[in-house]
């Protein structure tokens, strides 16, 4: 099976994922700097398992309004993406933080291309191709250049639990392509689900693990808002629409301008300064993401020609 064949094909106008993708950077990306400021009111396990259970309160009520009833199929699939895309990486991304600091380490979590590369590959039998090369490698490249993960200060444990959580985000990703190779879900139907199972045992670590009490205030309650609605829920949501449209490397790929979005954000927002190694690694993920949307475009243009000429309308 090759990458066309994993694509799923949907209505709408192609440019739709494009413009999720943009969003998802966004949002994703201003969520680290929205996490330093949680962190100064409430432990971090605390932060992972009520932004989820606010995010999943969130997806059952824009559920309830519009309509949509939550159907159930195939539960252990399901539950396999729960577990990976919610409550492993939640969770190893929480702890990476209490190992390492809300520094550096936790950002090894867009090492998840990597991984998604290998596995999609591997699961899928998704294949990269000409120009597709030079854009994985521009992107990868500039990704390394903002992780440096040469100069990392932080324990092995918390390089390791950063790891963990990009391999688990990777692994739901192919679960959930997979997932929509077999199963018609609505894409919000399958986030609200994951989000209700993958919360519980998020719950459960939270009372379990001591820690300190969560500070209620203004600050906290927004912080944690945006993190729930935007960043878990609607975030989620898009992601789980994206897998629908685009291979699952070419989507995981795609997110890594998420700490070009971070770094940016801390700088305005906290008044952090770049370096010029990330100067030049966002440059290059930037360089890497144009090129894959040129690829796409061009692709594009082929389909539609092919479908104006009678020569059918497939796959590139």
């Amino acid at each position: 099976m090759n990458s066309s064949e994993t694509r799923v094909p949907r209505g709408g106008p192609e440019w739709l994922p494009i413009v999720a993708l943009a969003a998802i950077s966004c949002i994703w990306g201003v969520t680290w700097v929205v996490a330093k400021v949680a962190l100064t009111y409430a432990p971090p396990f605390a932060i992972a398992a009520e932004r989820c259970v606010g995010g999943a309160i969130a997806l059952v009520a824009i559920l309830k309004l519009s309509g949509r009833k939550l159907t159930f199929v195939a539960p252990w699939q399901l539950l396999g993406i729960a577990l990976t895309q919610v409550t492993g990486f939640m969770a190893f991304q929480t702890w990476s933080l209490v190992e390492s600091g809300a520094g550096k380490a936790a950002v090894l979590i867009f090492t998840m291309p990597l991984w998604t590369l290998l596995l999609a590959r591997l699961v899928l039998g998704e294949r990269i191709r000409g120009m597709q090369w030079v854009a994985a490698a521009s992107t990868l490249s500039g990704l390394l250049l903002i992780i440096s993960p040469w100069s990392l200060h932080t324990s092995p444990l918390g390089k390791a639990l950063g790891i963990a959580a990009a391999v688990c985000w990777a692994t739901s990703t192919v679960l959930v392509k997979r997932f929509r190779i077999h199963h018609s879900m609505d894409p919000l139907v399958l986030t609200t689900w994951q989000m209700l199972i993958g919360t519980v045992p998020l719950v459960l670590l939270a009372l379990v693990v001591p820690e300190r009490a969560t500070q209620w205030n203004v600050a906290y309650i927004g912080a944690l808002a945006f993190m729930a609605v935007l960043s878990t829920a609607a975030g989620w949501w898009l992601w789980s629409y994206i897998l629908e449209r685009v291979p699952a490397w070419e989507a995981s790929l795609s997110v890594v301008g998420t700490p070009v979005v971070a770094i940016v954000s801390s700088t305005l927002l906290l008044g952090e300064k770049f370096k010029p190694a990330e100067v030049i690694g966002m440059v290059l993920i930037g360089a890497g993401l144009a090129i894959l949307s040129l690829v796409g475009w061009l692709a594009s243009n082929r389909r539609n020609g092919g479908v104006d000429e009678g020569r059918g309308s497939g796959p590139a």
